[in-house]
């Protein structure tokens, strides 16, 4: 139970926008079947902190279904979709058209997507059984993973000092004591139930439990954009496959949503298809300009130290804006695309500069 309308502390955010106390009265004395999550638990980053732009998580499928109205007008404003917008998926990689001029500067090639298993619950609310179900029907799913995808589960929970250097080393590691997921619900029983598969190559990587259930990651060194997409389509198919025959269970596929994940903004593909390049034109014509040009492409750039990391020197990490209304072809496309056409100018801001 949810109890009275709550100060949300995050004045700007989607949350403080959408969740009127009309609504919240409406489904404060919810609590969903898979995990027992409720709108209060929802909305605890927007009530706690004041630094939210999203503020919302889902505990389980349920939540989108349950708190729709919320959820709905949040996903909307956020995704800029209209209310009967619907959502198509395509991993097909023989659609993809070129890729990425080989003389482009792109230091390495990454693509991420989320997958959560029906029935049972999201991050946020997933029960403790639940995460150790989730792990134990992974792992052996992954275990009979065959050809160049096959590798090692390597769980958290007890993990041996070296293995565990090794995967900071390789910057695969994820790690406990992020606030925001601390306060969503997604760091309880830590370690337990959380782990890393990754293939003998170190070209395909799984974080089991993290912020979602499966995040599926495929990347290698330089600018093969449609290789990687290639071999992530292969992977996700081949552990979808494996689930399946194990459980008798699909990913969670929703005809409006798409995939879904716990964090709203990721909902559609939970695709973000990623290159790191050098760009010392555009540096010298300005960050700025810059950011107003891969808005112009649906592109994001960010520094190559993650999301809030800053800019160091003049390599960027620049990847797919959207995640909803479009598939993954189609954002993949675009990011090979839009690449090409930033290192175009790149140069022609290099002869204009004299660099």
């Amino acid at each position: 139970m949810s109890g009275e309308f709550p100060v949300i502390q995050s004045a700007h955010s989607l949350v403080a926008k959408h969740v009127t106390k009309e609504r919240w009265d409406r489904v404060k004395d919810i609590e969903t079947k898979t995990c027992g999550f409720t709108i209060a638990k929802a909305c605890a980053c927007a009530i706690e902190f004041d630094n939210q732009h999203c503020g919302i998580y889902a505990g389980d499928w349920d939540c989108y279904k349950d708190f729709s109205e919320i959820f709905d007008a949040i996903i909307q404003d956020y995704h800029g979709i209209s209310a009967d917008a619907k959502h198509t998926s395509d991993m097909d990689a023989t659609k993809i058209t070129g890729n990425i001029d080989p003389a482009a500067p792109v230091h390495s090639t990454r693509i991420r997507v989320g997958r959560s298993i029906d029935g049972f619950g999201l991050s946020p609310g997933i029960t403790k059984q639940q995460r150790i179900d989730v792990e134990k029907l992974v792992s052996t799913a992954l275990s009979k993973v065959t050809g160049d995808l096959a590798g090692s589960y390597y769980p958290l929970t007890g993990m041996d000092e070296a293995v565990r250097q090794q995967l900071v080393d390789d910057h695969f590691l994820f790690v406990s004591g992020d606030r925001n997921l601390t306060v969503a619900g997604m760091e309880r029983d830590w370690p337990e139930g959380r782990g890393i598969f990754h293939n003998d190559k170190k070209t395909f990587l799984i974080w089991v439990n993290e912020e979602d259930q499966l995040r599926i990651i495929s990347m290698q060194m330089g600018g093969d954009v449609r290789g990687v997409f290639e071999r992530l389509a292969k992977g996700i198919k081949a552990v979808g496959d494996s689930v399946k025959q194990e459980s008798g269970k699909d990913f969670c596929l929703d005809a409006k949503y798409g995939y879904i994940h716990s964090c709203p903004t990721n909902l559609g593909t939970g695709m973000r298809a990623s290159v790191h390049v050098d760009l010392p034109g555009w540096t010298q014509h300005g960050v700025a300009k810059l950011q107003a040009r891969c808005e112009e492409l649906h592109l994001q750039p960010r520094g190559t130290r993650g999301e809030s990391g800053g800019q160091t020197g003049f390599t960027y990490d620049i990847s797919n804006k959207h995640r909803l209304g479009y598939s993954e072809v189609q954002l993949v496309q675009k990011m090979i695309d839009g690449v090409n056409t930033l290192w175009k100018e790149d140069q022609e801001f290099q002869k204009k500069y004299n660099m």
